[in-house]
């Protein structure tokens, strides 16, 4: 049988958006009334077609049924414990507290400027501070947990004291334990908790909220030609199968964020496609955070404009993913970024 995803497309803005919806002409996306959608796209594996939502109507009963229930959830307000969706985008800053990471690797694993680093983020607008002690980049070995611990420990033991919001970046649950003993209110596990089987166990434990990114096969040969039938249709589909093992695991409630992955196990067309298309995933009724800061597509698209920070090719991605609704933004430089989003805002 074929199956049906919705994604809605054709946004508005600001003002405009909230006159929209005043008039029935567009919904509102995830509750909020300064961004909404007057089409979407009917996408199946094989091809896709797009449809006004006055259209909807006149569908046949069982696929408007469908499609009903996907606009509940991509209308639905999206709730997070500890974050404010208010203001969206809302920026999580990076501190990779490694010596081999693909962008800042041993620039953050010194005590001071690990902290130093922390409050400057905070200070340019970062709400969500992201932090990780393995590096995870393609081509990556994996370290022991115990060395891992070692890394974070010492930094996590003084930026707790800064009571901001701490995202934890490990595959492992022992780390994952002990980052919690340690005020982390978020686990980013970059393997979808397919790394460690003890993972889901701890999360229901502690039922704190968590990351569940996509990924294909681990960082030392994820980027070894990584193949799908279709990119979207397929991580969709990891999301929901996921979701429904962690309601079958006991996991019931919603503090649950998708993250797509971009770079893990994607070449330049599946990353393209997953951004252009990333409002899809609103269908699945959670919060959606995309990484796109300093990426290789971004190298592979701007061939000889290629810089070192990738600055522009990551104010462009995540402007455009705002513009999709993604509600979190994971990046290294915050204040550019929150400057290029305060500047679109003002002219909407």
């Amino acid at each position: 049988m074929k199956k049906y995803y919705t994604r809605a497309c054709n946004f508005f803005y600001g003002k405009y958006s909230e006159d929209k919806i005043k008039k029935k002409k567009s919904l509102p996306l995830n509750g909020n009334p300064n961004i909404s959608f007057d089409s979407i796209e009917l996408i199946t594996s094989k091809n896709s077609k797009i449809l006004h939502i006055s259209e909807i109507k006149y569908l046949k009963k069982k696929l408007k049924n469908k499609i009903k229930k996907d606009l509940e959830q991509i209308t639905k307000k999206k709730i997070i414990k500890n974050l404010n969706f208010k203001n969206t985008p809302v920026l999580m800053g990076v501190v990779n507290l490694t010596p081999d990471s693909f962008s800042d690797g041993g620039k953050f694993n010194k005590k001071k400027s690990a902290l130093k680093h922390t409050k400057y983020l905070i200070s340019k607008g970062c709400k969500i501070i992201d932090i990780g002690g393995e590096s995870t980049r393609p081509g990556a070995k994996n370290i022991d947990a115990h060395v891992e611990w070692k890394r974070i420990f010492p930094h996590l033991n003084k930026i707790k004291r800064l009571n901001k919001i701490i995202s934890l970046d490990t595959r492992k649950s022992s780390i994952m334990e002990n980052g919690i003993k340690n005020k982390v209110k978020i686990i980013n596990d970059v393997s979808g908790l397919s790394y460690d089987p003890n993972s889901i166990n701890i999360l229901k434990k502690t039922n704190i909220p968590f990351i569940i990114n996509h990924t294909r096969g681990n960082p030392d040969s994820m980027q070894k030609k990584p193949t799908y039938k279709n990119v979207l249709t397929e991580i969709f589909d990891f999301f929901e199968n996921k979701i429904i093992e962690l309601r079958n695991s006991g996991i019931s409630h919603d503090n649950i964020i998708l993250d797509p992955g971009i770079g893990f196990g994607k070449n330049l067309k599946h990353n393209i496609t997953l951004i252009k298309k990333i409002s899809l995933f609103h269908s699945l009724g959670l919060p959606i955070m995309i990484g796109t800061s300093r990426k290789r597509f971004i190298k592979d698209i701007s061939g000889v404009n290629d810089s070192k920070n990738r600055l522009g090719g990551t104010i462009s991605s995540c402007l455009y993913s705002m513009m999709q609704g993604v509600q979190i933004l994971r990046v290294h430089d915050v204040n550019e970024v929150n400057q290029s989003i305060k500047v679109f805002k003002s002219l909407f």
